[in-house]
């Protein structure tokens, strides 16, 4: 028969006399970050759809075109003088930015023979 015998001197210190653990530093990887960064891309992805899905403002019928008609630009015309012509009283700044939209113009600057879309009057 075996014996055991139970020695006190290699107990472990009373919980009291312990000094309290401190908690390492989270360190990580160039994996670890390379992880992190696409997650948090593939997440900022995410957001950005269904915030722009949700916004969405087509429909399932067509909608009718606007009637245009085309003029062509002539020496010493500009975009302001067209749209003066076109414009109901009072509403050129509006033509313009109509006109400006169907023509996708950066600028107000037209060239001599540009032919411009225009809304049919």
């Amino acid at each position: 028969m075996t014996t055991m015998s139970l020695d006190t001197r290699f107990a472990p210190a009373p919980a009291r006399d312990r000094a309290p653990a401190v908690a390492a530093p989270v360190r990580l990887t160039r994996r670890g970050r390379v992880v992190m960064v696409l997650v948090a891309l593939v997440l900022a992805f995410a957001v950005g759809v269904f915030v722009t899905a949700a916004s969405s403002v087509a429909t399932l019928e067509p909608g009718a075109p606007e009637a245009t008609e085309i003029v062509q630009v002539g020496a010493g015309d500009t975009l302001w003088g067209i749209a003066s012509e076109l414009a109901e009283d009072g509403q050129v700044r509006d033509m313009m930015h109509r006109i400006e939209r169907l023509n996708a113009l950066e600028s107000t600057s037209l060239v001599s023979g540009q032919r411009l879309v225009v809304p049919a009057s």
